[in-house]
């Protein structure tokens, strides 16, 4: 698919994505004190190619996400998108590559979680203002050998 990707309808995320993926991820990888990276996902209705900005995190070779949406009642779009299809195009900085994601196992995801909040602490209270579990999202290079 040749597709352009449709970049968030929200207007300052759309600005933010065109100018981090037009600059080569010089402008906007670190915004507002934390790291992006765009993930492009493929629409389960449209199959469109659609591409957001998030906070990042790390855990090891792993790219850590938070469908928070601000703390609203329903998950964000992109992570419906993912369920349904989880092969992503990521962009960290300069690097484009194509990765795999899933959720978060539960046994992990307390860990993760303070990684995350460690990184933009808003995310404490966007879980107080919503009854539902704010997933956290692991971002995994495709194709990568399993040396273990």
């Amino acid at each position: 698919m040749s597709h352009e990707p449709i970049d968030s309808p929200t207007g300052w995320v759309a600005r933010h994505v065109k100018s981090y993926a037009e600059s080569g991820g010089t402008r906007g990888h670190l915004f507002h004190g934390a790291p992006r990276l765009l993930i492009t996902t493929i629409g389960r209705r449209s199959g469109l190619p659609r591409r957001t900005a998030l906070i990042y995190g790390r855990d090891g070779d792993r790219y850590l996400v938070v469908a928070s949406n601000g703390g609203a009642a329903d998950h964000p779009l992109w992570f419906h998108n993912l369920l349904a299809r989880p092969q992503v195009k990521v962009q960290v900085g300069a690097e484009v590559f194509d990765a795999v994601a899933h959720l978060a196992a539960e046994d992990e995801r307390l860990r993760l979680w303070e990684t995350m909040t460690g990184i933009w602490p808003r995310y404490t209270g966007y879980q107080r203002e919503t009854s539902r579990q704010i997933p956290i999202v692991i971002i995994e290079r495709a194709g990568m050998p399993d040396l273990g």
